[in-house]
């Protein structure tokens, strides 16, 4: 029984659209999508252009002369450094990788019963969900860096970590996808003999599968480009993203080495968007399901 009405819920609707508006949605799309992907394809092109190509004017969009000397000198640099690229890069996957899956799994945990249970305090608890979405980062900045540090977690890699966790945007989403779900589907399956947890993860986390993977394309760029700011002070526990950020420092003569990092920064969370966009793009169209 389940099965069957998970199968109804993911059927995709046909759309009635002639080939001349399709055509003419395409091409409108397609030049505005060429717009907006100028930035990217100059990172890229900058990242192989040798120094004197750089610092041509006017400035030319595409490399005449490409060369791989941006990024050996990279290497050389880094190689230099005390601690290794490989200690950076291990400290940015474990903040990265933690911090994004325990993020979509504490929010969708906690969206479940508010979404689909009416106990004491629920509408509360959501409503301060939704009041804190109004307050950036800046206004809460003292007050968490506080908590850090009576919890003792200053210079160490939970600082980043834990805050991440508690990100409102992504309860408040889940919830809203959640709540889109159908009563009768869950009910079948505790007529089946499924359990809360079972529920959750088998019913519930596959079908607000947009949901959760706008949540990793938001988290995951965000927490790959931390540096640590005034939480971690250890040069062992730095991100790559401070190291890579430090030797843009020097001046004129590393301009090539940072369009390198550049776009080393860019690539990562870019690749994972073109991964998932696909998924995201297709159960929202096949998402809205109502009782």
């Amino acid at each position: 029984m389940v099965v069957k009405m998970m199968a109804a819920f993911r059927t995709p609707k046909r759309l009635n659209r002639s080939f001349a508006v399709s055509f003419i949605l395409f091409a409108f799309l397609a030049v505005f999508g060429a717009f907006m992907a100028l930035p990217l394809l100059y990172a890229v092109n900058n990242a192989f252009k040798p120094l004197d190509e750089l610092f041509i004017f006017p400035p030319r969009f595409f490399v005449n002369n490409p060369t791989l000397d941006n990024f050996y000198d990279l290497v050389a640099l880094m190689g230099n450094s005390w601690v290794p690229l490989t200690r950076y890069i291990a400290n940015t996957l474990l903040i990265t990788l933690i911090g994004t899956a325990g993020h979509i799994l504490l929010a969708s945990a906690a969206a479940y019963p508010l979404a689909k249970y009416n106990f004491l305090g629920s509408k509360a608890l959501f409503s301060i969900v939704v009041l804190s979405l109004m307050f950036s980062g800046h206004v809460t900045a003292i007050p968490n860096y506080m908590v850090m540090s009576w919890l003792g977690w200053i210079n160490s890699h939970a600082s980043i970590i834990v805050p991440s966790l508690a990100f409102p945007l992504g309860l408040f989403l889940m919830k809203q996808f959640i709540e889109q779900l159908p009563t009768a589907l869950l009910e079948a399956a505790k007529i089946d003999g499924a359990s809360e947890y079972r529920i959750y993860w088998s019913i519930v986390m596959p079908n607000v599968k947009p949901a959760w993977l706008t949540l990793m394309i938001l988290q995951f760029p965000a927490l790959w480009g931390t540096d640590g700011g005034s939480f971690i002070y250890s040069e062992n526990l730095k991100t790559l993203h401070y190291a890579l950020g430090q030797i843009t420092l020097g001046g004129i003569a590393r301009a090539g080495v940072g369009a390198a990092v550049a776009l080393i920064l860019m690539v990562v969370p870019i690749s994972l968007f073109i991964i998932s966009q696909s998924s995201v793009i297709q159960t929202m169209a096949t998402s809205g399901m109502k009782d």
